[in-house]
Parts: structure tokens; C-alpha cells; sequence
């Protein structure tokens, strides 16, 4: 069998890890923008008080890799020693199948550290190597004093394996697409277009500009999700080339059959193509095997997949009282990005028909960090011979009652002529709310309140709100 010379890898290593070099010196303006989730984040990741691996999980092109290389510079700001750190990318191919404790030994006899001294050793996509997490447990118990940190895109794939072998010495942190606010802050928008509201107001944050936040909502959901779109000019008049091929190449090609061992690939294309052009809308499984061609008990597995690798999260369906159904025959699915939709079919533009579908998805997309995301439904069910429906509806798990519920729509009609159209979230507010819990629905532009049917409707701007609770989940504050 031939075998790659080891001067290859070590030389890779040195390449990769720049910081063993004594004159190595951290930028004082780091090029890349920092996430709102770097923080907690770094905090986790290096905690000596806790023997525990931190696996940073995500969709592709959110940022990971540039931030576990922004997690090590802190370090070494801090005062951390640069031969005390190993970075390796699992899927270079140097190192294909080569096992974690190899590329640790290499580490060891390269620089002049102490074993057991603190470290901090990154390996990035380690989904690339199997069985990854027995490697990992077996190193994280052998060296307590070192700190791992694995990354990888098959986010779901990674939880499961890291619940199943790590229990007690994983711990994971999901890294969503970007969200409005990181978005508004990495293009230096921030604050210009956000301030805070006066107190008593409906929401925390106010705009001096609606209309101008509105064309950057609408520039978020066309490219927003991700850094290097939002920091990249180019990307961003061709985000089709430049990232809607990547999905389709990396995910649904390779990452999702190497891990499944899916064996009809264009099969699979097919259904999430199907699944990113109705993102946000009611749709069964019935309806996805006639729209997409493909059969029901392959589509529920696929299904998983999908959300395996964070691209689409599936909600579940309650009635007017909140309860769910025994079983999912209708759900709704959204693309955990809504850049993704603009990635592989066209740009959106305000007054197109999906406008509505595509400011549900970036609203529900904020949340994707927050666990209160299990708790999140939307409702609907038949009164007489009418079908009644609520966008979003959070459920309290403990008493199994709904605790707020808003419609989410991109038109000022449903506060100013036509409220009435709002029937459905009146109805349910009607049977699960007291009158000191006031229903919401978002708006273009108008903020304001209204009566119907004696219940207490506020209405607030769609694009403030998205901002909103993106901010609050990225603090860690309550929605």
C-alpha cells in the first residue's frame, strides 16, 4: 500500500497552522466580521472548568471555519501560546482516513509544548472521517487538559452521533445562517436603520426609514444568509453560480449520499427542489410524492436527511386549541436559510407572489438558535366549511397551551381596509387567548393596533420585526 510521506503532512500542518511559527503575530483588523454568536460560542468552547469537547455544528457557508480561526486568535491574544494549537481540516485529502490520534502525535513531536499542558486542538469537517465520534471520546478522555473543538455541515448527523458516543463529553452549538441583524450590522447598516423604540412601545426596536429597511429585507432574503455573500459584491449579482450550485454539489451530492448511502441522487434533488420553491406553504406527503415524483416512504426519509443537514426544518400542524395531531399527515416545511430559494431558482423583488411565503420563511428563520423553536406550530382547522389558519403559534410544552400567536404577511391592507381578512388569528386568539393577550400580524409598513370581533390585533412592521427576533435570540433574550 503506498503511503503519503510524512514531510507532506507535516508540512500541510505548518501551512495550516501559521501560529507555530514564533514570529506569527494576529491581525489587529481581522478582515472577517465577527458573528453575534461568536461570544457565547468562545465562551463554551474554552471552558477549562469542564472536561467536555464542543462540537459547532451548521449548513454550509455560514462562517464556521472563520470562526474557529477567530476562536484562535482570541486565544493567542490572550496569551495562549500558538505551539499549544493544532488546526486540521478533515477533508484535506492528506489526511483521508489518517486517525485523530496520528494527527495529534504529528503535533506533538512538531512543536515543543507540553502534552499535558492546556490545549486547544480544532479539527474542521470531521464528518469526514468515520466513526469520528469513538475518536473523539477516546482523545477527550485521555487528555483533560486539552480542549477539543470539531466542526462539520451535516448538522443533525453530527447531534445524533454526538448524543449516541459522547454523551457527558460532547456538547454542541448549532451556528445558524446569518441573521437580519448580523446581516444590517455586517453591511454597517445597523445603525442607521435600527433605534431603540420608546418604552411601552409594541416592539423594542424602531426604524427611522421603513422604506429603506424594506429593500434590505428584501436584499437579505435574496443573498443575506450568508457572510461571504453579504461581504462579496460579486457573489451577491450571481448568488445562483457562486452558492446554488454548491447546495446542490456538496450537500445533496455528496455530503447526504456519503452519509446515507443514498443511491438515487437526482431523486433527491428533485425533492428539495420541489421543498425550496414552496418553502413556508402547508404541504403532505401526499402532495410531495405527486409535485416531486418520488415515492411517500422514500420522501420521509429523505425528509430527514434534509433536516440532517440543516437545510429544511419541518413544523408541526395544531388545531384551534393548540393540540397537535397524532399524526403528521400535512406540515409545513422551511428552508432553515431563505437565501437558499433565490440560490438555486432566481432573485426575489418586492410585489412578487412569493414575497409573503419568503418573509414567513426569514421570520422563522431567526429562531433557528432558540429552543424555543420546538415549541413553535402553526394552526389549522375547519369552522363550518371554512378552512382557518395562523401562520405561527408557540405552544407552552408545560401546560400545553398556546401562549401568543401572529400572522406573518408582507401587505398594510390587513391593517388599514381590510382587517377582517384576518379571521383565522382572530378565531383562535377568541379560544385561547384572555383579552391581556393581544394577537399579532406583521405589516409592510404600518405600525398600529386594531379591534376585531373584540380582540386586540397589533400590527407591526414584517422586516423590524424579523430584525427584532433575530436580535433577542442572538442575546439569548426571550422573543
Amino acid at each position: 500500500m503506498l503511503e503519503i510521506a510524512k514531510s507532506d503532512i507535516l508540512k500541510s500542518l505548518r501551512r495550516d497552522n501559521p501560529w507555530w511559527d514564533a514570529s506569527y503575530k494576529v491581525a489587529q483588523s481581522p478582515a472577517e466580521k465577527t458573528r453575534a454568536y461568536f461570544g457565547p460560542f468562545s465562551k463554551l468552547a474554552l471552558d477549562w472548568s469542564v472536561r467536555r469537547s464542543t462540537i459547532l455544528m451548521g449548513p454550509r457557508r455560514v462562517g464556521k471555519t472563520v470562526m474557529l480561526r477567530q476562536l484562535i486568535e482570541k486565544a493567542i491574544n490572550e496569551g495562549f501560546s500558538g505551539q499549544n494549537i493544532l488546526f486540521v481540516s478533515i477533508d484535506t485529502p492528506l489526511y483521508s482516513g489518517m486517525p485523530l490520534s496520528r494527527l495529534i502525535d504529528l503535533f506533538e513531536e512538531e512543536t515543543e509544548h507540553d502534552a499535558q499542558a492546556k490545549r486547544i486542538i480544532v479539527f474542521d469537517e470531521i464528518q469526514y472521517l468515520k466513526d469520528w465520534e469513538v475518536h473523539l471520546k477516546v482523545l477527550t478522555d485521555q487528555h483533560p487538559n486539552t480542549r477539543f473543538i470539531a466542526s462539520g455541515s451535516a448538522a443533525a448527523a453530527l447531534r445524533l452521533k454526538s448524543q449516541e458516543s459522547g454523551a457527558g463529553r460532547f456538547t454542541d452549538f448549532f451556528l445558524p445562517p446569518l441573521t437580519f441583524a448580523e446581516f444590517l450590522a455586517f453591511r454597517e447598516l445597523e445603525a442607521d436603520l435600527i433605534t431603540s423604540a420608546p418604552l411601552g412601545a409594541t416592539l423594542r426596536f424602531s426604524t427611522p426609514n421603513i422604506e429603506r429597511l424594506n429593500e434590505e429585507f428584501i436584499n437579505y432574503l435574496n443573498f443575506g444568509g450568508y457572510p461571504e455573500a453579504v461581504l462579496n459584491p460579486a457573489i451577491q449579482a450571481d448568488v445562483q453560480r457562486f452558492l446554488g450550485r454548491d447546495i446542490i454539489d456538496k450537500v445533496l451530492l455528496r455530503d447526504l449520499p456519503s452519509l446515507y448511502g443514498i443511491q438515487d441522487i437526482q431523486e433527491l434533488n428533485r425533492l428539495f427542489t420541489t421543498i425550496a420553491y414552496h418553502t413556508g406553504q402547508e404541504i403532505s406527503l401526499d402532495g410531495l410524492a405527486q409535485s416531486s415524483g418520488v415515492a411517500k416512504n422514500t420522501i420521509t426519509k429523505y425528509l430527514e436527511y434534509l433536516e440532517a443537514a440543516f437545510l429544511i426544518v419541518r413544523i408541526r400542524r395544531v388545531d384551534d386549541t393548540g393540540k397537535t395531531f397524532q399524526r403528521m399527515r400535512n406540515f409545513k416545511v422551511y428552508l432553515t436559510n431563505p437565501s437558499m430559494r433565490a440560490a438555486l431558482f432566481a432573485p426575489i423583488a418586492d410585489g412578487d407572489d412569493a414575497m409573503g411565503a419568503m418573509s414567513e420563511t426569514a421570520i422563522f428563520s431567526q429562531w433557528f438558535h432558540s429552543d424555543l423553536m420546538k415549541n413553535l406550530h402553526y394552526a389549522r382547522w375547519k369552522q363550518g366549511r371554512t378552512d382557518l389558519e395562523v401562520d405561527l403559534v408557540r405552544v407552552d410544552p408545560a401546560r400545553l397551551k398556546p401562549t401568543w400567536a401572529y400572522e406573518i404577511k408582507w401587505s398594510d391592507r390587513y391593517a388599514s381596509d381590510q382587517p377582517g381578512e384576518l379571521r383565522g388569528l382572530v378565531e383562535f386568539a377568541k379560544r385561547n387567548f384572555a383579552n391581556s393577550v393581544p394577537a399579532g400580524a406583521t405589516t409592510k409598513t404600518i405600525t398600529a393596533e386594531s379591534e376585531i370581533d373584540g380582540v386586540l390585533i397589533r400590527h407591526f412592521p414584517c422586516a423590524l420585526h424579523c430584525y427584532q427576533v433575530g436580535k433577542n435570540v442572538a442575546e439569548g433574550r426571550a422573543p
